[in-house]
Formats: C-alpha cells, sequence, structure tokens
C-alpha cells in the first residue's frame, strides 16, 4: 500500500504547474461552494478577527483562503518529485542576520503561526541553517502517509521529532547548539496552563513552552512571516524578537510573537489557517494568574 500511494503522488507531482493549479482550483469549488468544508468556523473567526470588515470583504478573505489553503495541499504533493533548481525558484528568504546569531555559538528558535506554506518554510530553513535544524510535528494517523510526510519533511535536513515524543527527547536534540522551528499559536493541550492574552481583541491561551524553553536555554528567537507572493511563489521574512532571552520575563516572548502575528495577519488575512478554532476557549477567572497581556483580562 506503501508504494501505491507514493507513486501515485509522485506521477501526480510531475504533472506540469498549470495543471496542478487547475487541479486546486477545481478542488476548490467542491470544498468552497459543494462541501462547505468547515465554512462556519471559517466566518466565525473572520467575524472575530475582523468587526471592521463588511460581509462581502470577508467573503473575498474566505474564497482566497480556501484557494491557498488547498494550494498547499497541491504544492506539497510537488514537492515529492521537487528538483533544487525548483524549490530555489519558488521560495526566497534571507537567514544572514539569523546565521550571524548561530555563529556566535547561540542556538536559535524560529517562531511562526499557521500561515502557508509552511512545508516549504520548513525546506528552506533547514537547508541554509549552519546548525541542526529540529521540526516538531504531528503525526498522520495513516502510517503509509505519515511515512512518506515524515521523509519528505526531513529531506533537506530537518531532524524531525514527533509532538508527542518532545519532551523525552528534547534534552538529547537540544543538548548542543541548535535551531528549532515552532508553531507557537497553538492552542495549549490543558487551558489552565496556557498563557492567556487578547488575540485579535479576544482572549485565548497560547502554549507555554516556546517562552519558557527560550528564557531556560537563552536561545535567539526568530519570528518568521510567511508572505505567499503569487500561486507557486513565496517569501519568508525573519525578525529577530529577542537575541539574549535570558533576562526577559515570562510571557514577554509571546506578547512579541502575538503582535508580530497579529500584524502579518491583518497585511495578508488570506494567508492564514482559519478553519481551526482559534477562540473556542472561554476565559474563567481562576485563569487570571496566567494573564500575561499588559490590556487587563476581560471583567467577568
Amino acid at each position: 500500500m506503501y508504494y501505491l500511494i507514493y507513486w501515485s503522488l509522485y506521477l501526480v507531482s510531475l504533472l506540469p504547474n498549470f495543471i496542478l493549479y487547475g487541479i486546486s482550483d477545481f478542488f476548490y469549488f467542491i470544498i468552497y461552494y459543494i462541501i462547505g468544508y468547515r465554512k462556519d468556523v471559517v466566518f466565525a473567526n473572520l467575524d472575530i478577527a475582523f468587526p471592521e470588515k463588511t460581509k462581502k470583504e470577508k467573503i473575498v478573505i474566505a474564497k482566497k483562503f480556501y484557494i491557498n489553503f488547498i494550494d498547499t495541499f497541491i504544492e506539497t504533493i510537488k514537492m515529492v518529485s521537487m528538483s533544487d533548481n525548483q524549490f530555489s525558484k519558488m521560495v526566497e528568504i534571507d537567514l544572514d542576520k539569523v546565521i550571524a546569531i548561530a555563529n556566535k555559538g547561540k542556538s536559535i528558535q524560529f517562531h511562526a503561526g499557521h500561515q502557508f506554506n509552511w512545508e516549504l518554510a520548513n525546506w528552506s530553513i533547514a537547508q541554509k541553517m549552519p546548525i541542526p535544524f529540529v521540526g516538531v510535528y504531528m503525526k498522520i494517523s495513516n502510517p503509509h502517509l505519515n511515512k512518506i510526510f515524515y521523509d519528505l519533511r526531513q529531506k533537506k535536513g530537518t531532524i524531525l521529532v514527533a509532538t508527542h515524543e518532545f519532551r523525552n527527547r528534547m534534552h538529547q536534540l537540544l543538548s548542543t547548539q541548535y535551531s528549532i522551528g515552532l508553531a507557537a499559536d497553538q492552542n495549549p493541550g490543558i487551558i489552565s496552563n496556557g498563557f492567556w492574552l487578547h488575540f485579535f481583541g479576544r482572549p485565548v491561551p497560547f502554549v507555554t513552552g516556546p517562552d519558557k524553553g527560550a528564557i531556560k536555554n537563552n536561545t535567539a528567537v526568530v519570528f518568521v512571516e510567511l508572505i505567499k507572493v503569487r500561486r507557486g511563489k513565496y517569501r519568508f521574512e525573519t525578525t529577530v524578537i529577542a537575541e539574549d532571552t535570558a533576562t526577559l520575563k515570562e510571557g514577554q516572548l509571546t506578547c512579541m510573537y502575538r503582535d508580530l502575528l497579529e500584524a502579518t495577519i491583518r497585511k495578508n488575512p488570506d494567508n492564514y489557517l482559519w478553519t481551526h478554532r482559534r477562540w473556542k476557549s472561554v476565559f474563567e477567572p481562576f485563569f487570571v494568574n496566567k494573564w500575561i497581556d499588559v490590556v487587563p483580562p476581560p471583567t467577568m
């Protein structure tokens, strides 16, 4: 079964881009207009994030989002047979400032949000970093697909570790100089353990690990903005949030990350993953000791 799936994806990946994006357009029509996959969630999220926008403006954002969402899957299939030359033409990233920090002996934490195309971002960072790059990923339930995507994601040198294995392996993985990519906008598994702060004006819990880990290890933290220039062309821009994080208080990094993420989402709202329920957790009074924002929490 593994080889059947792999060679099927490989053959599809050989198709020229204009056919692949035509396939993407076909699935966009099916998923948006006929199935309506999670449209209620998407529009509920857009209502919260952009209350100032009209319904027509939100529909435009939603339609572009679904196109970008499906393009990401198509481009990931393309990566199965993608050559180095094809990849270099598709992605632009400048890591000079980050590499200069790494050359001082510092480890690096890359913080990103769920923007498209994160699979290409993984490749581009792993390929250019002069120190080991660790990627934390969610296993796919189908073992054959999981192996295909595992092999694909580590193709440029990423050291992959599954989320449920990270706690047990992190001391080994992070014992020497490293770089690591984290999607820091995740909701924590236990919301009472998360850092609470405003996100687009609503209280949400963020995971605490990236913040606490950076301070503990004095790791430089870099925000990565994923920009879709056009179909088949991406630019990934980096911003150094902090180089010496040991001097910061718990929560400061998360607030700075939140500010950068909000700004980039507002610039390119269609390039963010709106199908997740970002505001599903309800802030309760007993979470107040986990509130890290300078803006006070809502009164109960």
